[in-house]
């Protein structure tokens, strides 16, 4: 072999090199907790990618079209008697007149919800973050992943979720 084909082959392949941005609402602390559980994991297990992550309330919609692949996550509100809504943060972003126009073009994207198991609509924002995403012509690559209650000690859901979520991007035509 040349040395020219061994130094082919210690240059990290670009193609895999990918931009995830993360896009959260948070207000007790259990979005972000799940946020940062997942970066850990993947900046172990995918040191090449650039992760980038932000609160939905210091976002404007056309943010969301940053990286190769976007990640929504948000957990799920009960208020004014209505179950199954939105954080409001999330709402407010997703629900701009920016963000009602917005074309996705196919972006690979992925969703995490939140849920208290006492109420009928259990990590409903997670039905809703992928509602948006496909009525905007996004791609979910992954089933969303649903955090059901306190968030502790559910680490390594997110750790396998965020492994099928590399893996899943791997498989992503990205023309």
């Amino acid at each position: 072999m040349s040395n020219t084909a061994n130094a082919a082959e210690a240059v990290p392949h670009f193609s895999q090199r990918r931009g995830l941005h993360i896009v959260f609402a948070s207000t007790s602390g259990h979005t972000e907790y799940v946020e940062d559980a997942l970066v850990d994991s993947l900046q172990i297990i995918t040191p090449g990618w650039e992760i980038k992550a932000a609160i939905a309330e210091k976002m404007q919609p056309p943010d969301l079209l940053g990286g190769d692949v976007l990640l929504l996550a948000s957990s799920t509100w009960n208020t004014g008697s209505v179950e199954g809504q939105l954080n409001p943060h999330m709402w407010v972003l997703l629900h701009d007149d920016k963000a009602k126009t917005l074309d996705l073009a196919g972006k690979p994207c992925a969703c995490i919800g939140l849920g208290d198991h006492r109420y009928f609509y259990t990590a409903r924002a997670a039905d809703h973050l992928q509602h948006y995403i496909k009525v905007h012509h996004g791609r979910l690559i992954v089933p969303a992943l649903k955090i059901i209650d306190e968030p502790y000690g559910q680490e390594e859901a997110v750790r396998v979720w965020g492994r099928q979520l590399v893996e899943a991007s791997k498989q992503v035509d990205w023309c």
